[in-house]
C-alpha cells in the first residue's frame, strides 16, 4: 500500500490554494482576521495570547520601506482619507512601482517559506523504488508566485527561518527550503495549534537543513546494526527454508531507528522501554534490540525449545524483556505479547506504561516510554489505532507520548492496486487528530532514520506528546515466506528484484567516503559466523541486573481456584471505614439526591439498615485501600455508574468551575491508604478494556476493573477478551488480575440491553482460564472483590453484575455477612420450612442470577413448599464440591430444572447442563426452563418480554416439556 501520496482524481489541483481557502490568514475568514489586528494595533492585550503572539511576530518583518518602523492601525488612515473624499479634497498618491513591485515580492517569499513548511513533504524523495513521479504542487514553484530567473540573486529578509542568515537571495532561500523539507525526510508539523511546537520543528529541521553530521564511529555503527538486521533474515531464509518468520528484508533501517531509540533513550533519562509491534520484523527486534540469544530462536524453529504452556504460540508473537546497557545506565526493554490481530496490542502496551509510571511517581513519563511499531496499512486501517490516540491526552489514560514508528513497506498485505489501499493522503494522517507529528524518511537512507528517530526522541522528551517516524521502504519477500507477490504486484516486485538492497547501498556509500572497500564484506562474515555459532556480534545485555521496582509474579503463580482467603473483617474495622466514607466535608455540598444515598449509607455502616449492593462496594473498596491495595475503576460513567448507585466522585453543586469542587471519600480513608483510582473513560470499549488489561499485566497488587455502560457493549472489544483476557495465560505464561463489571438482565430494555452475552464467557471458559460469578446480594460482591486481591490468585475475573438488584431490598445483605463469612460459590435454600423437610422436595431449581428472586416470589405465590431453589454464583470454575453437597439435601428429588432469563441458545445453560447432570443421582432427571432459542438476546416489545418472563418462571414449576436428560 503505497506511502506516496496518491491525489484523488477529484482532488482540487493546487493543494496550497486549498490550504489558503481554509487557513486563517485567507479566505473568508480576512475581514476578522483585519479587525482583530486593528484592535491589536490600537491595544495588544486586546486579543488572544496566540494571536499577539503572531502578531507581535509581523511587527519584526521590515516595512515596504525597508525600514524597521513599527506598524500603525490603519482604520484612523482609511477614515482620514475617506472624510478627505467627503470634502473634495481628495488627492491621490501612488506609490512607485519599484516600491510597490518589491513590497509584493517581500509578501510571495513569506509565502514560498510557509508552502515548504506545509507541503514540502510531498516533493521529498521518500521512495526506496522510485516508482511515482513527483506530484505537481505549483505552490512550490517560484514561478507562481511571480518570481523570474531575473529573481534569483535578489536578497530577502530571511530572519523568521533558522537557516543561520538574517537575509538570503531568492536561490539560496528556495535551495535550503528544498534540502530541509525535500530531502529524504519529509515533515509535517504545522497543523499543530502550539506555536512553541511547529517554531521548535523549524529550528531543529531548517538549522541542519535536515542532514546529519554523524562521527564515523556512528556511521559504523549503523552499518554494523543493517547488517545484523539482513544477516539474521538471511540466515534463516536459508536454514528454515519455506518457515514462517516475517521477514524484515528491505526495511532494515528500522533496526538502526530502534537502536537508536534505546541508547539515546538511555542518555534522556529513560529506565524503561515498552514496546508493541505486530510481526513483520519482530524476531529481528527480538535478537538485535532485545538481545534474545540466537540460539534459542533458532530452537524454536527447530523444535527443540521448552514447551511448558497449555497452549503456546508461535514464535512470532512471543514476547521478551531484558536489560540492557546504554550510555546512560541500564534500561529496561519489554516487548509485548501479540496476536495476529493487527494493532490491538497498542493500548495494552500504554496500559503497561501507564502501571509502571504510576510506580515510579513518574507522572510525566520521563523514565518510561511507549514504543508501538505499525504497520503501513494497519495504521491507517485498524480502528483501534484511533481509539488509542484518543486516550493519549486524558487524564486517566496519559502515558507521556509515544513515540510511533511505521514499517511502511508500501503494500501492506496484498492490495494489487494502492488506490484500495486507503482514503488518506498518508498512511499516518490518522495522528493529525492529536496534532502529533509526523516525519516521513526514506529508509534507504540510513543516517536520515537515525536522524529523524532522534528528533522524534527529542520532541517526546520535550512536548510530552506523540510523535511519528514513517519510515518508507520495501518487503522483499511476500506477506509471508510461502506467498508469491508478483502474483498482484508484478511492477513493484521488478523493481524490489533490482534493488540491491539497503546494507549494500550504505556499504557502498561508506566505502566512498573513505572507510574501506572491504568494510561491508567484512561485517556480513563476522554475522554469518557469529550466527552460525548461535551468537550475536552485538551483546548489550545486562544479564545480573534487577530494577527495585520489577514486579515479583513469584506469589502469584501455582495458585488455585479453591484457595482460601479471608475477605470478612472485624466489626469495629467495618464501622471506621464506613464513618469515613459515608462522611461529606461541610465545604461541599451534595445533591439532595446523592445526601440521601450518603446519609443511608452512614445508616448501613451503623448497622441500622441492611447494606445494600452499592455501599457493598464502596466498603470492598474501602477495606482494599486501607491494607494497602490500590483500586483502579474505569469505564464510562463509572464515578456515578450507569445507574446511579454508586456515586464514588460527589460533584459540589455550587462549584464555579468545572474542574473544581470534586470530592472522592474513597481517597480519605486513611493516611497511609492505597490511592484509590476511579476514572470516567472516553466512549470506547476495545481500547479501554485492553488498556486496563495492560495495566493489570504489570501490576498484580492492584484491582484494576473495568466496567461497561451495559455489558451488552462488551462485545466492542471482543478481541481483547478472546485474544488476551481468555487465553493470554494458556498461549503466554501471562497472568492477569483484571476484572470485568458487566451489567446484565432480562428487564424488558431490548437487545441491546439486556446481556452481557454470558454464553461467550463461558464458552472461552476452560483450562481454569478465568472465574465468571453472577452475584446476588451486597455481601457477595463485597467478598468477591475482597476474595480478587487478598487470595494470591490473579486470574481474570468477570462479574454479571445486576441493574434492578442495585435497589432491590431482597438483595442486601445484613452487616453479618460482611463481618463473617466469605463469598459463597453456590447458595442452597435458605427457606427454614423446605429445609426442615427436605426429604420431602420432589424438585430442584437451579438457577443464577436475578431470576432467583423472580422464582422465589413465584413459589410464594403458589405455595410450592416441595421446591428448592439453588443459585449457582460461581460458574467457572464450577463449584461441583458446594453444588454436590446442596443437591444431596435432597435425595428425593426426581426433577432438577434448570432455569434462566436468556435464550436457551444463549445464557450458561449449555456449558452448565453437563456439569449438573455430573452432580445428579441415578433416575432424575433434568429439564430446562427458559427463552426459547433465539437469533436475538432480547426482545424490544414490552408485552412479549413480559409474557416470556412469566411463561419461564411458571415453566420452572411446571411439568417438564422438551429436553429432558435422564441419569
Amino acid at each position: 500500500m503505497s506511502s506516496i501520496p496518491q491525489t484523488p482524481a477529484s482532488a482540487a489541483p493546487s493543494v496550497y490554494s486549498a490550504y489558503q481557502g481554509n487557513t486563517y490568514l485567507f479566505g473568508g475568514n480576512a475581514p476578522y482576521v483585519e479587525e482583530m489586528y486593528e484592535n491589536y494595533l490600537a491595544n495588544p492585550g486586546s486579543v488572544p495570547d496566540t494571536w499577539r503572539e503572531y502578531f507581535d511576530a509581523l511587527q519584526h518583518v521590515p516595512a515596504v520601506d525597508g525600514t524597521n518602523a513599527k506598524d500603525v492601525p490603519h482604520l484612523p488612515v482609511v477614515n482620514a482619507f475617506a472624510e478627505l473624499a467627503k470634502q473634495g479634497q481628495t488627492r491621490v498618491v501612488v506609490a512607485s512601482g519599484a516600491d510597490s513591485e518589491m513590497g509584493r515580492k517581500r509578501t510571495a517569499v513569506q509565502q514560498l517559506i510557509a508552502a515548504y513548511r506545509n507541503v514540502g513533504a510531498r516533493w521529498a524523495d521518500l521512495d526506496p523504488l522510485k516508482r511515482a513521479e513527483r506530484d505537481k504542487i505549483p505552490e512550490l514553484e517560484p514561478s507562481f508566485y511571480g518570481f523570474t530567473d531575473a529573481d534569483q540573486e535578489t536578497v530577502f529578509n530571511t530572519s523568521n527561518t533558522f537557516f543561520g542568515k538574517e537575509s538570503m537571495s531568492l536561490r539560496e532561500l528556495i535551495n535550503a527550503l528544498r534540502e530541509t523539507y525535500c530531502g529524504t525526510i519529509g515533515a509535517e508539523y504545522m497543523y499543530a495549534t502550539d506555536q512553541n511546537q511547529k517554531r521548535w520543528w523549524q529550528q531543529k529541521l531548517e538549522s541542519i537543513r535536515s542532514k546529519p553530521n554523524f562521527t564515523k564511529e556512528k556511521k559504523l555503527h549503523i552499518l554494523d546494526r543493517l547488517t545484523a538486521a539482513e544477516g539474521l533474515e538471511r540466515f534463516l531464509h536459508t536454514k528454515y527454508v519455506g518457515q514462517k518468520r516475517f521477514s524484515l528484508e528491505g526495511g532494515e533501517s528500522f533496526i538502526a531507528s530502534m537502536d537508536e531509540l534505546i541508547q539515546q533513550g538511555g542518555i534522556k533519562g529513560l529506565q524503561e522501554i515498552v514496546i508493541g509491534m505486530a510481526h513483520r520484523g519482530r524476531l529481528n527486534v527480538l535478537v538485535n534490540s532485545l538481545g534474545k540469544v540466537p540460539a534459542d530462536l533458532f530452537a524454536e524453529f527447530e523444535h527443540t525449545a521448552p514447551e511448558d504452556l497449555p497452549s503456546g504460540d508461535v514464535k512470532y508473537h512471543q514476547g521478551f524483556s531484558s536489560d540492557v546497557t546504554t550510555p546512560g545506565g541500564p534500561v529496561h526493554l519489554t516487548l509485548a505479547f501479540n496476536p495476529s490481530h493487527l494493532e490491538i496490542v497498542n493500548p495494552v502496551v500504554e496500559g503497561s506504561v501507564r502501571a509502571r509510571m504510576d510506580r515510579r511517581a513518574d507522572p510525566q513519563g520521563m523514565q518510561v516510554l511507549p514504543v508501538l511499531v505499525h504497520g503501513d496499512a494497519a495504521f491507517a486501517g485498524q480502528g483501534v489505532v484511533m481509539e488509542t490516540l484518543a486516550l493519549a491526552e486524558t487524564r486517566g489514560y496519559y502515558t507521556g507520548g509515544t513515540v510511533h514508528i511505521v514499517i511502511n513497506n508500501q503494500i501492506g498485505f496484498t492490495t494489487s492496486d494502492p488506490r484500495d489501499s486507503r482514503s488518506t493522503l498518508y498512511c499516518s494522517d490518522v495522528v493529525k487528530m492529536i496534532e502529533a507529528p509526523v516525519l516521513h524518511v526514506n529508509g534507504d537512507d540510513p543516517e536520515a532514520v537515525v536522524l529523524a528517530t532522534q528528533l522524534a526522541l527529542e520532541f517526546r522528551m520535550e512536548f510530552h506528546k506523540d510523535v511519528v517516524v514513517d519510515i518508507i521502504c520495501f518487503r522483499k519477500l511476500g506477506h509471508n515466506e510461502q506467498d508469491t507477490p508478483a502474483l498482484t504486484q508484478p511492477l513493484m516486485y521488478k523493481k524490489i528484484a533490482q534493488h540491491p538492497g539497503t546494507r549494500k547501498l550504505y556499504a557502498d556509500k561508506l566505502a566512498a567516503q573513505g572507510f574501506g572497500e572491504t568494510l561491508g564484506d567484512d561485517m556480513v562474515k563476522a554475522t554469518r559466523a557469529a550466527l552460525d555459532a548461535g551468537k550475536s556480534t552485538f551483546d548489550p545485555v545486562l544479564t545480573n541486573f534487577k530494577s527495585k521496582y520489577a514486579v515479583d509474579w513469584a506469589p502469584y503463580l501455582g495458585k488455585k481456584w479453591t484457595d482460601a482467603g479471608d475477605t470478612a473483617i472485624p466489626t469495629a474495622e467495618w464501622k471506621r471505614l464506613a464513618e469515613k466514607i459515608s462522611t461529606i466535608p461541610n465545604t461541599v455540598t451534595p445533591h439532595q439526591l446523592v445526601k440521601k444515598v450518603y446519609d443511608d449509607r452512614a445508616a448501613m455502616g451503623r448497622g441500622d439498615i441492611p447494606v445494600d449492593w452499592g455501599m457493598g462496594e464502596h466498603m470492598a473498596f474501602a477495606s482494599l485501600v486501607a491494607s494497602g491495595y490500590p483500586v483502579r475503576l474505569s469505564g464510562e460513567d463509572c464515578g456515578r455508574g450507569t445507574f446511579t448507585h454508586r456515586h464514588a466522585v460527589i460533584h459540589d453543586q455550587n462549584r464555579e468551575k468545572f474542574d473544581t469542587g470534586t470530592y472522592v471519600p474513597l481517597q480519605n480513608v486513611a493516611d497511609n491508604q492505597a490511592p484509590f483510582v476511579v476514572i470516567d473513560s472516553i466512549l470506547s470499549e476495545e481500547a479501554v478494556l485492553a488498556f486496563e488489561y495492560g495495566y493489570a499485566s504489570n501490576d498484580p497488587n492492584t484491582l484494576v476493573i473495568w466496567e461497561a455502560q451495559f455489558g451488552d457493549f462488551a462485545n466492542g472489544a471482543q478481541v481483547v477478551i478472546d485474544q488476551f483476557i481468555a487465553s493470554g495465560e494458556v498461549k503466554w505464561g501471562r497472568v492477569n488480575g483484571i476484572t470485568l463489571m458487566l451489567p446484565h438482565g432480562y428487564e424488558g430494555q431490548g437487545p441491546e440491553h439486556s446481556s452481557a452475552r454470558l454464553e461467550r464467557f463461558m464458552q472461552l471458559s476452560a483450562d481454569t482460564n478465568m472465574q465468571v460469578v453472577q452475584p446476588t446480594t451486597a455481601s457477595q460482591i463485597f467478598h468477591v472483590l475482597r476474595r480478587q486481591m487478598v487470595r494470591n490468585l490473579r486470574k481474570p475475573l468477570v462479574i454479571m453484575t445486576p441493574k434492578s438488584l442495585l435497589r432491590n431490598k431482597d438483595a442486601t445483605s445484613p452487616l453479618s455477612e460482611f463481618t463473617k463469612g466469605s463469598f459463597q460459590t453456590v447458595i442452597g435454600e435458605n427457606k427454614e420450612e423446605i429445609l426442615k423437610k427436605a426429604d420431602k422436595v420432589k424438585r430442584v431449581v437451579v438457577c443464577s442470577g436475578k431470576v432467583y428472586y423472580d422464582l422465589v416470589k413465584k413459589r410464594e405465590e403458589k405455595g410450592h413448599d416441595d421446591v428448592a431453589i439453588l443459585r449457582v454464583e460461581q460458574l467457572y470454575p464450577f463449584p461441583h464440591k458446594a453444588f454436590a453437597t446442596e443437591l444431596k439435601k435432597y435425595p428425593n428429588a426426581t426433577d432438577i430444572v434448570w432455569c434462566q432469563d436468556e435464550p436457551q441458545n444463549q445464557g450458561a445453560w449449555f456449558f452448565v447442563q453437563h456439569y449438573i447432570h455430573e452432580n445428579m443421582l441415578e433416575g432424575q432427571k433434568l429439564g430446562y426452563s427458559g427463552r426459547a432459542a433465539s437469533a436475538s438476546p432480547a426482545v424490544g416489545y414490552s408485552h412479549l418480554h413480559q409474557e416470556q418472563q412469566k411463561a419461564l418462571v411458571d415453566g420452572a414449576f411446571g411439568k417438564l416439556k422438551g429436553f429432558v436428560l435422564t441419569k
